[in-house]
């Protein structure tokens, strides 16, 4: 019967051990993931922000050719209002010469 208890003190012992190993490799596995998982998630918000500035570069460059447009527009707009105004002031002299 001592015999007994002493194996069955034995096995629970053995089988402690087991579970506490067990626990460490687990923990072990555990800890390598979460390693892991960090590392991703700074190549994920790297690639986020490369992405980000490719999207602010695009964005500024659409920006600077709707600008552009705006000033050649704006420029043909200058032209068109100095021929008006040399044909308003041509039109003005005519009529003082007539009058």
């Amino acid at each position: 019967m001592v015999r007994l208890k002493a194996r069955i003190l034995e096995i629970e012992k053995s089988l402690h051990q087991y579970r506490n190993r067990n626990s460490v490799l687990e923990l072990r596995t555990s800890l390598n993931e979460i390693e892991y998982l960090k590392k991703k998630i700074e190549e994920f918000k790297t690639t986020l922000q490369n992405c980000q500035v490719r999207d602010i570069d695009h964005i500024m460059g659409e920006a600077v050719a709707q600008i552009q447009e705006v000033v050649d527009h704006l420029q043909i707009l200058a032209v068109q209002a100095n021929v008006l105004s040399l044909k308003y002031e041509s039109e003005s002299d005519r009529g003082q010469e007539l009058a």
